[in-house]
C-alpha cells in the first residue's frame, strides 16, 4: 500500500507529508485549493514528464517521495531485480527536480531512469482522471485484464514465450536462407576458384622454401668458391688457423707447467681448436653437397612464377594461397550444411507453430468462457451504478493471415498479443445503441462508472494496483453518486483507494479524510493538507452539500451520510 507521500517545494506546496492508511482515503477542498497539485506531484514521482516551472518560486529543487509498504506486487519485485535493484520490505520512490529543469530519480536510494520509474509506477498505482490515465481506455490493456479475470495469465505468458521463440527462429531462418541464396549465386565462381587453386596445390610454406632453394642454386658457383677459400684459411694454407691453434695449445700447456695461472687457458685453447675443426668439417661436407643443377633451377623458377602469378590474380600474398584454398572449400561445404540447417530449423518452426496453435486455441477457449462471466458481472455492476440498460461486450476476434503462425481448424491466423485473439471492451450505455469501443465513450460519468464496474469485477486480482481516483465522479450526482460511493467503499475493502472528490456521497465513505486548503504566510500562498475527523469532517462534507454557508440541515445530512457509510458491508467479490 501507499503509506506516505512527501512533497517539498513543489508548485504552491512548501513542505507536507500525507500519511495514508489501508482502505479508502478521501481528499476534498475548494476549487483551486491545490488538489490537482497533489495529483501532479504523485504523477511526477510515478514518472510523468517534469518541468522547471513545477519547482516552487525561489527554491533550488523540488522533492517528491512516495513510500510503499506491505505486499509489494511480485511483478514489481521482478522488475526491480532485473534492474539490479534489491527489493525491500519498504519501497521508497523519490524524484528530485532542479530549478534548471534537471531531474533525478531514485528507487530505494538507487539512481534509476525515468523510464524505469514509470514502469514501476504503473505496476503500483492506477491513476484515474476524468478522461485520461485510465488503463481501461487503452485497448492494449484489455487482454491483460481479461487474462487476470480468467486466471489465464500463466498460459498467456507461455504463448508469449512461444511467439518470441518463433520470432527468433524465423529471424535465424531468414539469415540462413539469405546466406544460402548468396552462396548459390556465386557457387560457380567459388567452385572454379577452388578447382584452380587445388590443381596448383600450393603447400603451406612452399613459396618461402622455393625462394630459398632458388637462391642456393643461383649462387652454387659462388658458394663453392667461398667454401674453398674458407678451407684454405682454416686448414690448407701455410699459415692456416687450425695448425696455428694446435701450436698455441702446446705453448699454453708448457706455460701452465711453469705457472698454474695458465691452467684455465688450456681448456679455452682446446675449445678454440675444436671449434675451428668443427667449422672446417661442416664446410667440407657442405661444399661436397652443393648442387650445380640448372635443370632443377629452371623447374623451381617455373613453379615460383606460377605461384606468384596466381597470387597476383587473387590479389593476395603468395603465402596466403593455401589458406584461401581451405576457405573456399569450407564455403562450398557450408552450402550443403546450410541446406541441412535450413531443413532442421524449418522442422523446428513447424513444431513450434503446432504447439503455439494448440496453446492459443486452449487460451482462446478459456478467455471466451471467462468473457461471458465478465460481461455479466460488469453489467450487474453498471445496473447498480445507474446504467440499467448497459450492454457490455468483451470482443474477441481473430485475424486470418495466410502467413500467420497459428492454425486452428484449417484456418491460419496472425499471432496477436499472447495468442491469436484481439481483445477489446465494447459498451452501449443506452437501449438501441450499437456497442462501441470503450475508448470512444464520450460521457465522463459513464467512463467512471464503467471503470468502477470493471475494477469491482477484477477486485480479487492480487496484482490490482493501488487506485487513485481524481474527481472521476464528474457528471454524476444524487442517487448515482450514492451508488458510486458505495461501490468505491466496497472496492476499498479489497484494495487501497485514494479518491479526490467533490461529492459528499463519496467523501462520507472515507476511512480517512484529508482537506486541502490555501494559506497566506509572509505574503506567500501555501497549499496545506490536513487530516480531519469528527465535527471538522462533518463540516467539510456539509460544505460539499451547501457550500461554505453550512446549515444545520447540511450538517445533519452529512452525519446521515457518514452513518450510512458505516453500515456498508465489505465486498464479497
Amino acid at each position: 500500500m501507499l503509506s506516505s507521500l512527501y512533497i517539498r517545494n513543489f508548485a504552491l506546496i512548501e513542505e507536507l507529508t500525507i500519511a495514508f492508511q489501508p482502505g479508502l482515503s478521501v481528499i476534498t477542498g475548494e476549487t483551486g485549493a491545490g488538489k490537482s497539485i497533489i495529483i501532479g506531484a504523485l504523477g511526477l514521482v510515478l514518472g510523468d514528464r517534469s518541468s522547471s516551472e513545477q519547482v516552487r518560486t525561489n527554491a533550488r529543487k523540488a522533492v517528491i517521495e512516495a513510500i510503499f509498504q506491505n505486499d509489494i506486487p511480485l511483478s514489481t519485485e521482478a522488475l526491480l531485480k532485473s534492474s539490479k535493484i534489491e527489493p525491500q520490505a519498504e519501497l521508497i520512490i523519490r524524484r528530485e527536480l532542479s530549478e534548471t529543469g534537471q531531474s533525478r530519480c531514485f528507487i530505494n536510494d538507487t539512481p534509476c531512469t525515468v523510464a524505469l520509474l514509470k514502469q514501476v509506477g504503473e505496476l503500483l498505482i492506477d491513476l484515474h482522471g476524468q478522461h485520461e490515465h485510465q488503463l481501461l481506455l487503452k485497448p492494449r490493456t484489455h487482454e491483460t485484464l481479461l487474462d487476470e479475470f480468467a486466471s489465464t495469465t500463466v498460459a498467456a505468458a507461455a504463448c508469449r514465450s512461444q511467439k518470441e521463440e518463433i520470432r527468433l527462429l524465423r529471424k535465424k531462418l531468414l539469415v540462413l536462407r539469405n546466406n544460402a541464396e548468396a552462396l548459390a549465386q556465386k557457387r560457380d565462381l567459388l567452385d572454379f576458384q577452388y578447382r584452380e587453386l587445388s590443381e596448383i596445390g600450393v603447400q603451406e610454406g612452399e613459396y618461402e622454401e622455393l625462394e630459398q632453394q632458388i637462391s642456393l642454386l643461383e649462387n652454387a658457383e659462388t658458394l663453392s668458391e667461398l667454401c674453398s677459400s674458407l678451407n684454405t684459411i682454416l686448414y690448407d694454407a701455410d699459415n692456416a688457423i687450425y695448425p696455428a691453434l694446435g701450436s698455441a695449445l702446446k705453448l699454453t700447456e708448457k706455460l701452465a707447467g711453469i705457472d698454474p695461472r695458465f691452467n684455465g687457458m688450456i681448456e679455452q685453447a682446446r675449445i678454440a681448436t675444436d671449434s675451428v675443426d668443427e667449422i672446417y668439417r661442416f664446410n667440407r661436407s657442405y661444399s661436397a653437397n652443393i648442387d650445380h643443377n640448372p635443370v632443377l633451377l629452371e623447374s623451381l623458377r617455373e613453379r615460383q612464377h606460377i605461384i606468384a602469378r596466381t597470387a597476383k590474380k587473387y590479389a593476395i600474398p603468395p603465402d596466403r594461397i593455401p589458406a584461401l584454398t581451405l576457405e573456399l572449400e569450407e564455403q562450398l561445404n557450408a552450402e550443403e550444411g546450410g541446406e541441412d540447417a535450413i531443413r532442421k530449423n524449418e522442422d523446428s518452426l513447424t513444431a513450434l507453430c503446432i504447439e503455439l496453435s494448440r496453446a492459443a486455441l486452449e487460451l482462446s477457449a478459456k478467455r471466451k468462457k471467462a468473457a461471458k462471466r465478465l460481461e455479466t458481472s460488469v453489467m450487474e455492476q453498471l445496473s447498480e451504478l445507474g446504467i440499467p440498460h448497459a450492454l457490455f461486450i468483451v470482443s474477441i476476434t481473430q485475424t486470418p493471415d495466410p502467413e500467420g503462425d497459428i492454425t486452428i481448424e484449417g484456418v491460419t491466423y496472425r499471432a496477436q498479443g499472447t495468442g491469436c485473439d484481439t481483445i477489446e471492451f465494447l459498451i452501449s450505455a443506452n437501449p438501441g445503441e450499437k456497442p462501441r469501443p470503450l475508448v470512444k465513450v464520450a460521457s465522463g460519468g459513464e467512463i467512471s462508472r464503467v471503470m468502477l464496474a470493471m475494477k469491482s469485477a477484477l477486485a480479487t486480482n492480487a496484482d490490482l494496483p493501488i487506485l487513485i481516483f481524481d474527481e472521476i465522479d464528474t457528471g454524476i450526482s444524487g442517487r448515482i453518486a450514492d451508488a458510486v460511493g458505495r461501490n468505491i467503499k466496497r472496492l476499498s475493502t479489497l484494495h487501497q483507494i485514494v479518491a479526490i472528490t467533490h461529492l459528499p456521497q463519496i467523501a462520507a465513505m472515507g476511512d480517512r479524510h484529508f482537506r486541502v486548503h490555501k494559506e497566506v504566510e509572509n505574503d506567500r500562498t501555501l497549499t496545506r493538507v490536513s487530516p480531519i475527523e469528527g465535527d471538522e469532517r462533518l463540516e467539510a462534507i456539509a460544505a460539499l452539500i451547501s457550500g461554505e454557508h453550512r446549515s444545520a440541515s447540511s450538517l445533519s445530512l452529512a452525519a446521515e451520510l457518514v452513518e450510512a457509510a458505516e453500515t456498508i458491508k465489505p465486498s464479497s467479490v
